[in-house]
């Protein structure tokens, strides 16, 4: 995939000041109502100082984002994020990118992987930020939708063979956590919709659109979404199969009752005695 060969294929380039931009999926939510560090720089999403001369993106969906920061104040910010983090990840998701400012060249990534940037500002690096972090993301739920594609096959087998019982309903709460957690952190990322300061700005829509392409935002998300529909139909159907069951054993039990009231109406005007 595209943003599996930027990350794989990126190497520091010699004799130019490259930056390097890490992105980390933390936890399900990062509560930044109480988070305080300074004065930000920015909102929307979050903006602060990160070491001597790095910043930091934080995203409300779980991830953060770091830029020119030192391993060193990379651990200090994790550390001190680590109270707002909702549901930590044992193994978080992460990407990476370099990035060398050029003055007299123009935005693109090179065959290296490398982002060439004409200048850099906040909001430039809110963008590269926004890409790596529903990167990340994605990521999560790719891994996550392996999981479900998995407990779907075990669910369709189930339905093959006829089987019944406690197993079923197992199945169906697996998928279920799976599909809430989906559902509510796909909502909240949004991956379709682009950073607020592309709006307005040319220069940021179009970076915006290049990286979005080259990571395959769009169309993981849409991979996403067709195992997501694969799944629903297939626990509707097994819930409807259960149903007619039910409705089906109902209706023998009240034949089986209306049997035996004939069969002990019979007992009595015809028996013995």
């Amino acid at each position: 995939m595209a943003h599996r060969a930027v990350r794989s294929h990126a190497r520091r380039v010699k004799q130019e000041a490259v930056v390097l931009v890490r992105a980390r999926c933390v936890g399900t939510r990062l509560n930044l109502r109480d988070f305080e560090s300074g004065e930000p720089l920015a909102l929307h999403p979050l903006t602060i100082r990160a070491g001597e001369r790095g910043l930091a993106v934080l995203f409300r969906f779980g991830a953060a984002v770091l830029i020119d920061v030192t391993p060193i104040e990379e651990a200090a910010l994790f550390a001190s994020l680590q109270p707002f983090v909702v549901e930590p990840f044992d193994t978080p998701e992460r990407e990476q990118i370099e990035v060398v400012v050029e003055p007299t060249g123009e935005d693109r990534l090179d065959a290296n992987g490398v982002l060439r940037l004409r200048s850099a500002s906040v909001p430039l690096w809110q963008v590269v930020a926004h890409v790596l972090a529903k990167s990340t993301e994605l990521a999560r739920h790719e891994q996550q939708a392996g999981a479900l594609g998995d407990r779907v096959e075990r669910l369709a087998l189930e339905l093959q063979r006829g089987a019944r019982g406690t197993r079923g309903r197992e199945l169906l709460h697996e998928i279920g956590d799976l599909l809430l957690a989906q559902v509510r952190t796909v909502n909240r990322v949004e991956v379709a919709d682009k950073p607020e300061s592309t709006w307005d700005d040319p220069r940021l829509d179009r970076l915006y659109e290049h990286l979005a392409a080259e990571f395959e935002l769009r169309d993981r998300d849409r991979t996403l979404e067709r195992k997501r529909e694969v799944a629903s139909r297939t626990v509707e159907t097994y819930l409807d199969l259960r149903q007619n069951r039910q409705s089906l054993r109902v209706e023998w039990y009240i034949v089986i009752l209306i049997v035996v009231e004939i069969v002990l109406l019979l007992y009595e005007l015809f028996g013995p005695g």
